[in-house]
């Protein structure tokens, strides 16, 4: 073909190749949109939305409808791609003749590869947000355009399959709102954006509807409390040496809580006129104790104690029995971590050894064990590190006995009657194994 017979192809179908590389940016346009669309974040556009950003406020309307929207960019992306393909066809068999549909196949394939699929999701998928809201005013007017076409075919699509036996549901999701937002901040904590303290203060508020009463209470075994058969004296001096501020009054057992004493009261109390240790009426001073179930969730007992402005209640089984207490505090500490005053006691239940090993005390909670070393040990079986043994091995383990499960060694070295107090842990070098028979 010479330089004037190129020029007169050119000036014949100048108009036919301009209108085939209109329709492959506008194919771009579709697959950019669609991308960006789909992936963008709707907290963003819920934030720039109430600043009144009517932009942010189209893509909110779109990605509500979210199978609408995905419906109509399809539609139209088709549309174009068909049409600039068979335009490509005619001009190709008008030069080439019968091979000009296999060049035309070959040429289309890689400019729609290349400039509508790759390049401009690649842009989309890089700046999300911006590119949502470039594109969110004639894409609006797609969606109400094409919309009803596209509800039209998913109808069809829905009735198809339903023909086969498989149900569409809308608006189902994989993930809650909750496990949304864990994954959001484990991703971001992996990449170095959230630290640590971040991510388990988040977390705490995520898992106070998945916690128990019973999993962060003081258990009764460890409950300090005051007997309010001691002489006056004595009960008095055990709650102003105590390091706490509120303690249950039983009577005759444990199981007989008739109060909770505050410090405070008990020194307005001896403040008095002509008021001694010796006078004071420990149960007087009392308030009356709030009994709570151990299967209420912290998220609900947190509410409680907002609303009824108390900072402790006892807490009991199914069948009324005492099982401990449960203040305010120990709720925040699951969101915040340890709170310490200048009052409160040392903790010494997990020590660190030279050879890396751990060394805990039974009643350690596995949640905070798995806070203080970012560890994954599961809590939802036991409470405490000795109950997660005694799980796992289904026994009550004797001295020097050891299990491996986790990815960790447990060693119990120490136990009183049924209780095991004392553990190392080791952690392996390798993955974390399948919980074998006790060693």
């Amino acid at each position: 073909m010479t330089l004037s017979d190129l020029s007169h192809f050119f000036a014949e179908h100048w108009m036919l190749m301009a209108t085939i590389v209109g329709l492959i940016v506008v194919s771009a346009f579709f697959s950019g949109s669609e991308t960006a669309l789909t992936a963008v974040s709707r907290a963003r556009m819920h934030t720039l939305e109430q600043q009144g950003d009517k932009r942010a406020g189209f893509v909110n309307v779109m990605i509500n409808r979210r199978d609408r929207l995905i419906g109509a960019l399809l539609i139209g992306n088709n549309l174009v791609n068909i049409l600039a393909s068979s335009l490509t066809t005619t001009l190709f068999l008008s030069i080439f003749g019968a091979n000009g549909v296999a060049y035309a196949t070959l040429i289309m394939t890689a400019l729609l590869v290349v400039f509508a699929e790759v390049l401009p999701k690649s842009w989309a998928i890089s700046a999300t947000d911006r590119f949502a809201l470039a594109v969110a005013p004639l894409v609006r007017v797609l969606f109400f355009v094409i919309g009803p076409l596209s509800s039209l075919v998913n109808m069809i699509v829905r009735f198809i399959l339903g023909l086969f036996g498989v149900t569409l549901t809308k608006g189902s999701e994989m993930l809650t709102a909750h496990d949304e937002i864990r994954g959001a901040v484990d991703l971001l904590h992996r990449e170095g954006s959230v630290i640590k303290a971040d991510r388990d203060r988040l977390g705490g508020v995520l898992d106070l509807g998945e916690l128990e009463v019973s999993d962060v209470m003081i258990h009764r075994t460890a409950m300090r409390a005051v007997n309010a058969d001691d002489p006056p004296e004595a009960a008095v001096k055990s709650v102003l040496e105590s390091p706490y501020t509120r303690l249950p009054v039983w009577r005759g057992s444990i199981d007989n809580i008739i109060g909770v004493v505050h410090s405070k009261d008990l020194s307005r109390a001896l403040a008095e006129p002509h008021a001694a240790p010796s006078t004071i009426d420990i149960v007087k001073v009392a308030q009356k104790p709030w009994f709570v179930p151990d299967s209420t969730n912290l998220k609900d007992q947190l509410n409680a104690f907002l609303r009824r402005k108390v900072h402790i209640a006892v807490v009991v089984d199914e069948y009324g029995e005492v099982q401990g207490i449960v203040t305010l505090e120990d709720i925040l500490e699951e969101i915040v971590g340890d709170i310490s005053d200048e009052h409160d006691l040392e903790i010494s239940g997990v020590q660190q050894e030279a050879d890396g090993s751990i060394v805990v005390d039974g009643t350690v909670p596995i949640r905070d064990l798995n806070r203080a070393l970012d560890w994954t040990l599961p809590d939802e079986e036991a409470t405490t590190i000795a109950g997660l043994v005694i799980h796992e091995s289904q026994t009550i383990p004797e001295e020097r006995q050891s299990f491996t499960f986790y990815g960790k060694r447990f060693i119990v070295m120490k136990r009183e009657k049924n209780r095991i107090t004392k553990l190392r842990i080791r952690p392996l070098g390798g993955a974390a194994a399948a919980t074998p028979p006790a060693e």
